[in-house]
């Protein structure tokens, strides 16, 4: 196969690959309040009906990633496709509500393996000038995703129950894996022979789950237990990596690498003042404002509509224009979206004051996305692009994962471990306001990230 047929086999793979899981974890946020009646499930359970998935991802990509730089990143994107289209056919029909939270978190396995290396592959064969654009189509496809699954999955839950989200992945994962086989014959070993860590794995997988169910636990004192747990074994992870030989994260990346550790703190931010919008947007639609999942998911498609069409250009951009001024002007315009959105959410907000405010939000991811992931990418030397993807997709995970926590901590400190009904209303809309406006901080030191990073060195 030459050269420019690679390119193009890899990009169409990549970016069909993208659009899978950003589409379901989109989708299912309009299917969570029929989902939590069927299944009697309060809102922080539902939460993690979104969160075991994004956990996974965190707990596996970064490992992954190393594990496919030293044995193959074709080799590991076509299992981890395989894995997602297996686990989509088992969320579809789970038993119960603390079943599919289980398949969701295998299924995010599966998606851990698609992320952390899809990117690295398009990084391997794109050269910088051509980079940018790449991966702004790569991101454009996650958006797109993200566009189509509240539409989608508000007609599917309607009219075909909400199994249907999971079950219409299937065919198209298959799909995928079938083209990898047949039109990548190549491989992508850039650490080959090298020691795989699994201690230091093993380390940061544990850290990362006790981290991230103590923030979910919280304020119980159990929850405070396992967050201190957890940033202590983040601690341990640091000092055990710095005496490897072959870590899995080369932790000096982030000590010696201004960009790349600046760029992946913006990103974290980023992520994590805004993920958990939508789903809160959700349970507000379909119970203050008494809309349908269809009627919901015409309202929130608003968002990522507006950043599947600017993200391209945004990413082109970015090859002319220093990453840390485009996505820094993302991030204040997200920052402006969530504090006008803070302010005016109320029983009487107008439907399209909310579209309004959820497309200038999609302004502002459209320009810090794609310019700050190839940042990332640029910044590293070859041998490194697998952890830099599974980092950039590590970030993305942790950050939703640190919204979501946020986002289930005010709720249930606001209304306790209930359903939200009509009793609750008032409770839920401050806790709404709450989780809103530490979004709005968070966006804040996010430009402040983003404006430190420094000029980008293009790696080779």
């Amino acid at each position: 196969m030459c050269e420019a047929e690679s390119k193009k086999s890899v990009l169409f793979i990549a970016t069909v690959a993208a659009f899978l899981p950003a589409f379901i974890n989109s989708a299912i946020n309009v299917a969570l309040p029929p989902l939590g009646v069927e299944f009697g499930m309060d809102a922080v359970l539902l939460g993690w009906v979104v969160t075991a998935h994004l956990l996974a991802m965190a707990v596996f990509m970064v490992p992954l990633g190393r594990a496919a730089d030293i044995w193959g990143r074709k080799r590991f994107f076509t299992l981890g496709m395989a894995i997602y289209t297996i686990f989509s056919l088992f969320c579809a029909f789970p038993p119960s509500g603390s079943v599919l939270i289980l398949f969701r978190f295998f299924q995010g396995m599966g998606s851990s393996m698609i992320f952390g290396t899809s990117v690295a592959l398009l990084t391997s064969v794109f050269p910088p000038g051509e980079r940018g654009r790449a991966l702004g189509i790569n991101v454009t496809a996650v958006y797109l995703g993200l566009s189509l699954g509240p539409f989608l999955g508000g007609v599917l839950t309607q009219y075909l129950g909400w199994r249907s989200i999971f079950f219409v992945n299937v065919p198209l994962g298959a799909c995928v894996v079938l083209l990898t086989v047949q039109k990548l014959k190549g491989e992508w070993i850039e650490a080959a022979g090298e020691r795989f860590d699994l201690f230091g794995s093993v380390i940061y997988g544990l850290a990362l789950v006790s981290t991230i169910y103590g923030l979910t636990s919280l304020p119980s004192s159990a929850g405070a237990a396992y967050l201190l747990l957890g940033i202590a074994g983040v601690i341990t992870f640091g000092v055990v990596e710095l005496r490897s030989n072959s870590p899995v994260l080369d932790v000096r990346l982030f000590r010696e690498n201004r960009v790349f550790a600046l760029s992946n703190l913006a990103a974290l931010i980023n992520y994590g003042a805004t993920f958990a919008v939508a789903f809160v947007l959700t349970l507000y639609l379909q119970t203050v404002k008494g809309l349908s999942p269809l009627q919901a998911g015409f309202i929130l498609v608003a968002q990522p509509a507006v950043q599947t069409v600017l993200s391209p250009w945004a990413g082109k951009l970015s090859d002319r224009i220093e990453a840390q001024v485009v996505a820094s002007v993302g991030m204040g315009i997200t920052a402006l979206g969530l504090l006008l959105l803070a302010y005016s959410i109320d029983y009487d907000t107008s439907l399209p004051s909310i579209v309004a405010v959820l497309g200038l939000l999609g302004l502002g991811f459209a320009f810090f996305s794609s310019p700050n992931t190839n940042a990332i990418m640029s910044s590293v030397e070859k041998r490194y692009y697998g952890v830099a993807s599974g980092m950039v997709g590590t970030m993305r995970s942790i950050g939703m994962m640190t919204s979501m926590a946020i986002a289930m901590t005010s709720l249930s400190i606001f209304m306790g471990r209930v359903q939200v009904t009509p009793e609750v209303y008032p409770q839920f809309l401050e806790s709404m306001t709450s989780i809103l406006s530490v979004f709005v901080i968070l966006c804040i030191v996010g430009v402040f990230a983003s404006l430190s990073r420094g000029k980008v060195r293009k790696a080779e």
